[in-house]
């Protein structure tokens, strides 16, 4: 057991530097503290020859210089099962929720490879999501992934939240939940929101809060995904997967790198940022066992979506949303700039061709209605011709028709929500589209359902 023992070196802040003259331990490896056994290091990276950079996955203040640390030859594992379903862990698979320890029949470490090439499968089943923006403009394909991208106070989580709502509990299907980096305030009032809801049975929550430390923040992503991959392999289930927010998980990669000294790539972000990305989110597909649908909302620092730790992460999803602050300022909820967002699914053969055309139609007429508002904003629309100010106000009835009252907020606004079918959907665009509904005043289309609930 000699030959597996090292001993701590230096100690800078969560980074520990430890030493081991034989047998050094693998990266990732965790080590065990000799006179602490519940206190961990996780092996990051060798700094010199036998000497090892680790992070602390607890308060460092209890270690000392000469301390000795012991392999264990294993990586992190968390607790998988069913059991974990309505429940609330953090990254060690220990309960947040005050519920009785989580036994279950197996354990898996947070660290997997993802599945080669040749065992995914591409999907091309949309997966109604009863909310007309996404429905219409950006479908959601089962096992593929929807990114939803805003700036601060936007209502991206609200969105996510109302997807979780419509999707895990009204389809009754498994859902896992990554709360990465977020507040503790607003991770408590998700899983009360959950539970009024009665979609918390349905899935199972994952946090890593603000105020812990960046090697912990980082693995919420890997351990949720490590469930989600139980879920799909062990139980042959589709699976909906949640992230909010994976923009935190950019940022905690970014301390870790400081931390370690590394030099920043040009843009500010850490060198290793692509990889990090990638071995999370190429975990997140489908096989021959079953699917994973993942959904994640993306912070966009300052709304500038050109930055680059948002470009890094935009080439995984197959469907984008886009949330934009005129839109919220507006007061069109929820706040999606339908010309920005878009879909790989758009293709006539999975949308089928009423769906595709009426879309393309839509987004002609919205393209158009960009450049007369910017007519009308300096001269008035009286300015504008019979045909223009036809396509302006129809442009607007479309923009208010994909507003809706959510589930989510329904206690706030004392509105209950709305699940929107996509025929009513598709079936609401094309009658403006073909000047059916000229004669109804643009106000009557904001947050209603279907063309049933019109009224003037």
């Amino acid at each position: 057991m000699e030959l597996e023992k090292g001993y701590i070196v230096a100690i800078k802040g969560e980074i520990v530097e430890v030493k081991f003259y034989r047998n050094p331990p693998l990266i990732g490896e965790i080590l065990r503290l000799e006179k602490d056994p519940n206190f961990f290091l996780e092996v990051y990276k060798s700094s010199e020859k036998n000497t090892f950079l680790c992070f602390s996955l607890f308060d460092a203040s209890k270690l000392t210089r000469g301390d000795r640390v012991i392999r264990t030859k294993k990586f992190l594992e968390i607790p998988v099962g069913k059991e974990l379903l309505g429940r609330v862990i953090d990254v060690f698979g220990n309960p947040l929720d005050g519920l009785p320890k989580i036994q279950t029949q197996e354990k898996r470490s947070i660290f997997q490879s993802p599945p080669s090439y040749s065992e995914i499968i591409p999907g091309k089943e949309i997966i109604e999501t009863g909310i007309k923006v996404i429905d219409f403009f950006t479908p959601l394909i089962k096992g593929e992934e929807l990114g939803i991208f805003g700036g601060a106070g936007v209502g991206k989580t609200i969105l996510l939240c109302e997807l979780m709502h419509n999707l895990a509990f009204m389809k009754k299907q498994y859902a896992v939940f990554a709360g990465l980096g977020e507040r503790i305030r607003e991770g408590h009032e998700l899983y009360e929101t959950l539970k009024k809801n009665k979609i918390l049975p349905w899935v199972s929550l994952v946090f890593g809060q603000m105020n812990e430390s960046a090697s912990r923040r980082i693995k919420v992503g890997f351990v949720a995904a490590t469930i989600a991959e139980y879920f799909r392999d062990e139980l042959k289930k589709d699976i909906f997967f949640f992230i909010d927010n994976v923009y935190r998980f950019l940022q905690a990669g970014n301390e870790i790198s400081a931390m370690m000294g590394e030099i920043p790539s040009e843009d500010g972000y850490q060198p290793t940022l692509y990889s990090e990305i990638a071995s999370l989110e190429e975990r997140l597909v489908s096989t021959k066992n079953g699917s994973i649908t993942s959904i994640q909302a993306i912070y966009v620092p300052a709304d500038d979506i050109t930055d680059a730790g948002v470009q890094a992460v935009l080439p995984y999803f197959d469907s984008v949303v886009i949330l934009s602050r005129e839109v919220y300022q507006e007061g069109r909820f929820p706040a999606v700039d339908v010309l920005a967002s878009f879909s790989s699914a758009v293709n006539p053969e999975i949308l089928g061709k009423e769906h595709y055309e009426t879309l393309l139609e839509a987004k002609k007429i919205l393209e158009q209605y960009k450049e007369l508002e910017e007519i009308v904003a300096i001269v008035g629309e009286a300015e504008l011709s019979v045909e223009n100010r036809t396509i302006y106000h129809r442009a607007r009835k479309i923009l208010n028709f994909m507003t809706q009252n959510l589930y989510m907020v329904a206690d706030q606004t004392g509105i209950p929500g709305k699940y929107v079918k996509k025929e009513e959907t598709i079936a609401g665009v094309r009658a403006i589209l073909e000047g059916k509904l000229d004669h109804v005043p643009e106000e009557a289309f904001l947050f209603i359902g279907g063309l049933k609930d019109l009224k003037y």
